[in-house]
């Protein structure tokens, strides 16, 4: 055998183990992480960001919108760190 020969079996079977890993890496099951429930994944509800929503979702009317003022003044002051029951 001469040298180009051999490379190109050493390529063959190279390729040959690869797709032997890939196929029995593919037909495992016990895969844990995706069996894990969708609700595991989701961050709890938070009242403010569901009033923020609304609040972008009504544009420039809720710029007059007492219930957006105030969430807007919440969620700055949760930004800043502040406490709400501090005197201003």
């Amino acid at each position: 055998m001469d040298g180009k020969m051999l490379v190109r079996l050493g390529a063959v079977v190279f390729v040959a183990i690869a797709l032997t890993v890939t196929a029995i890496d593919m037909t495992r099951k016990d895969e844990p992480s995706a069996s894990r429930p969708a609700s595991a994944l989701q961050p709890p509800a938070d009242p403010l960001r569901e009033t923020l929503r609304r609040c972008q979702q009504l544009g420039e009317a809720a710029a007059s919108d007492t219930d957006c003022l105030a969430a807007w003044a919440e969620s700055r002051d949760r930004f800043l760190g502040r406490d709400r029951s501090e005197a201003r």
